[in-house]
């Protein structure tokens, strides 16, 4: 047998941009051939982007997308690629003549395509589709119900779609009727903390299904809300690792499947990425890819001296560059002269354009109209930042960030509509008060440890924490301390344990009251709230929900 090389190129797609893609796929199957390759393997849906949702359902999107796969068939022939075969994503469709059931003719599937020699040579639809979390593909897309085995330099390449291999039977199982020596799988899958090793776990049981390697490609960028890793890899039949990628980076892995019955050799293997740092760069390619599919240059936020809005411009800076952020400082009577301090520093280490807007005119103006007291004139300061941040954006451009954290969130101790929770995109949205300060300090010390400037002031980590819309004001008077609130919403929000439970852990009854009934009652604020990356399992807006009304009560 003649020993195929394998590429799998984990790129970065976007939703809708079919001719963009496409040409990205052209793009990259050139790297391949270049470095050898006879099969290079892309992500699920590669030509539409994924997840495309409803735009699968519209008959004009999917012609489009099949006229677009012509076009780089032929392209591929163009560039003296016809003879590499180059295995793609795209949206499919049943028709009437294929073996679907008739219920599901003319329905869009998701499917895999192989192309060589100018030509459309394979077709394979997707099986099994997700149902649950961010995936709604089973109420958009008709499954599939056949294998499919392709050839590539005297070897049999078995070819799955993601979910295709989460679940037990279906394709997978019927592989070894086909004796394949490869097993590929094009993935979308979104990333979570700790996700990796459990991707490993599950192919490594698939090789041993199959009896043959496993290419797993995944795909690489922000899309929306959800953040894709790359971490392509290939996994060997006794569960070893032979070939990964890196994280959250476009790139090409490539491999060479052994010749029957010997021994494969190892490929390059990526570093693996510790926790802080694994989770730091998920949002930066969250918000980068908002950020650019979204036709923004340039990001605006409020700059208050805090921890959360410090974090967050170091973040903007790192994925679009600190020159393309505005960090405007809104001091009123009550902000405190290091909190203005912190905020300039910052802007000095990230190289944002930095602006002074003081509120106090503001402010007055609207209280000779309301005389507001107490908590309402308090919001009214934070509100007023809120307006002129958007007031900025709508002169300038700016894609107005919000720097809110999943702690504030949950209890909604926000006020919405203000600095802290307006705009298009939220880059702290699923990450904890405790976690904001740990991937400060990970940014930091990552900084020192290559010689350059720290980005964020020390003192904004190590001051407590205020909204400083009154004298002396500090999140804990309002909030249990940050270590305690994070471990009861980690249970009461990501581990959905009810009041009993909490107590049986051994939390303080008032506490665990006072922290339930916040959040409950926040659901309709976190309604409101922009869009943010997901880094969790369990993240607000796209996979939990908590009921509305005060009157349903844990049990």
């Amino acid at each position: 047998m003649t020993r195929p090389r394998i590429a799998l190129a984990q790129i970065d797609t976007c939703v809708g941009d079919v001719d963009g893609n496409a040409s990205a796929v052209v793009t990259w199957a050139r790297k391949a051939a270049d470095a050898g390759a006879d099969l290079v393997v892309f992500p699920e849906m590669t030509l539409t982007g994924y997840p495309i949702e409803d735009l699968a359902l519209r008959a004009s999107f999917r012609r489009g997308a099949e006229a677009a796969l012509e076009r780089t068939a032929a392209e591929l022939v163009d560039a003296g690629l016809g003879d590499l075969a180059v295995l793609v994503g795209t949206v499919g469709e049943h028709g009437a003549g294929d073996s679907a059931a008739p219920d599901d003719r003319g329905l869009p599937t998701n499917q895999a395509v192989l192309l060589r020699h100018g030509k459309v040579q394979t077709r394979y639809d997707k099986h099994h589709l997700p149902n649950y979390g961010v995936f709604d593909e089973f109420r958009i897309f008709a499954p599939g119900d056949e294998t499919c085995v392709v050839d590539v330099a005297d070897a049999r390449v078995g070819v799955v779609i993601c979910e295709d291999i989460w679940q037990d039977g279906g394709p997978v199982a019927q592989m070894d009727e086909n004796d394949v020596d490869l097993l590929v799988v094009l993935n979308g899958s979104p990333y979570e903390e700790g996700k990796g090793h459990v991707r490993v776990e599950l192919a490594a049981r698939r090789a041993r299904e199959v009896d043959a390697p496993v290419a797993y490609v995944n795909l690489v960028g922000g899309q929306d809300d959800l953040v894709f890793d790359g971490g392509s890899f290939v996994v060997g039949v006794d569960g070893t690792v032979l070939a990964s990628a890196p994280q959250f980076v476009e790139h090409l892995l490539v491999w060479d499947l052994p010749e029957r019955g010997a021994a494969p050799e190892p490929g390059p293997l990526a570093a693996p990425l510790e926790a802080d740092e694994e989770v730091y760069r998920a949002i930066v390619t969250g918000l980068a890819g908002y950020v650019r599919k979204n036709g923004f240059r340039s990001v605006l936020l409020g700059v208050s001296g805090g921890i959360d809005s410090a974090l967050t411009a170091a973040i903007a800076a790192d994925a679009i560059g600190g020159e393309h952020v505005v960090g405007v400082s809104m001091p009123s009577s009550f902000s405190s002269e290091h909190s203005k301090d912190d905020a300039a520093d910052l802007a000095r280490r990230i190289g944002a354009d930095y602006r002074v807007q003081p509120i106090a005119s503001v402010v007055d103006a609207f209280q000779e109209h309301l005389a507001l007291e107490g908590v309402a004139e308090e919001n009214l300061q934070a509100r007023v930042r809120g307006v002129l941040l958007m007031a900025i954006s709508n002169r300038e451009g700016h894609l107005v960030i919000a720097p809110g954290n999943k702690s504030e969130l949950a209890t909604g101790y926000a006020t919405i509509y203000d600095a802290g929770s307006i705009g298009g995109f939220a880059p702290l949205k699923d990450v904890d008060k405790s976690r904001v300060w740990a991937l400060a300090r990970w940014r930091n010390a990552y900084a020192a440890a290559r010689g350059e400037t720290p980005p964020i002031p020390e003192s904004s980590i190590t001051k407590p924490p205020s909204a400083e819309l009154r004298p002396g004001q500090t999140d804990q008077d309002s909030l249990p301390p940050y270590d305690l609130l994070d471990e009861v919403l980690d249970a009461y929000v990501e581990h959905a344990e009810g009041r009993a439970e909490l107590l049986t852990r051994g939390f303080d009854p008032a506490v665990v009251d006072k922290v339930v009934t916040l959040v409950d009652r926040a659901e309709w604020k976190r309604r409101q709230y922009p869009l943010g990356p997901k880094v969790t399992a369990l993240a607000f807006g796209r996979d939990r929900r908590l009921p509305v009304t005060s009157r349903w009560r844990e049990p």
